[in-house]
């Protein structure tokens, strides 16, 4: 493999109760951690999410309300997964967008602290897009010339999803291998939430990246629409989300 490791590297998947990242919860989580030796180790888990499975959602990962009644809440076991995750950079297939930010969503909710905002994140599902434009299952046909069973299991997923993060690197000679680099190459924007509610612009500035503030400083908004914090804090945001937005009103509070 031709990756550059400074840090451990979590290659992971999570399967869901659904896709809203506020309200639904993790019911599956599979994570294979390489070491910058090559040493590997590898956990699948489920996970209780006390929330009803929805039948669209068992449809698609196969996971029901049964199956995870006696497996531990996520808060029974954050601490452990914090633990292993600590210090680790991370990848997956459309995590950027989903599974970093659930994740952070759960770990806030257990009250577990754990900085993930200064990890490096690799998405394989950003470089197969820029460079082939498919799904996860054509993804893993078209690198590995293979079939990918069981799609939507949490496990399979996340090995599918390293055997083409290695496929790719071998096949496209200008991908870096350096974390940090590929990291920059797998996002659209640098984020400064998980959810990409509120982005750095070119000069570093946080900025909203959605709404009627679209571009604009998030600090100028506060300061000229004190109104618009309170919209948010008391709207369906992620946690992570609020918990960005009242760092940067409490900076400028400070400031001034």
């Amino acid at each position: 493999m031709k990756l550059n490791l400074k840090n451990p590297l979590v290659i992971f998947d999570l399967e869901t109760t659904g896709i809203n990242i506020v309200t639904d919860r993790i019911v599956e989580l599979s994570y294979l951690k390489i070491y910058p030796n090559g040493e590997q180790e590898s956990r699948t888990m489920r996970i209780n999410p006390t929330i009803p499975i929805p039948e669209k959602a068992t449809k698609i990962h196969g996971i029901t309300d049964n199956d995870v009644k006696d497996a531990p809440k996520f808060q029974e076991v954050a601490r452990s997964i914090a633990n292993i995750f600590e210090g680790c950079d991370f990848a997956g297939f459309n995590s950027n967008k989903f599974d970093i930010p659930l994740l952070a969503e759960e770990f806030l909710r257990a009250d577990v602290d754990i900085d993930l905002i200064k990890r490096k994140f690799i998405d394989v599902q950003v470089i197969f897009h820029k460079k082939e434009q498919r799904t996860l299952e054509a993804a893993y046909k078209f690198y590995c010339n293979k079939n990918l069973e069981d799609a939507h299991s949490a496990e399979a997923d996340t090995l599918a999803t390293f055997e083409i993060l290695k496929a790719q690197l071998e096949r496209y000679e200008d991908l870096p291998v350096d974390i940090d680099e590929l990291s920059r190459y797998s996002s659209h924007n640098k984020n400064a939430d998980f959810a990409g509610r509120i982005i750095y612009d070119d000069n570093g500035n946080e900025v909203f990246n959605f709404g009627k503030y679209k571009s604009q400083k998030v600090e100028d908004v506060l300061r000229k629409d004190p109104a618009y914090y309170s919209w948010m804090m008391n709207s369906e945001f992620p946690l992570y989300t609020k918990k960005v937005l009242t760092s940067i009103k409490l900076r400028g509070a400070f400031n001034n």
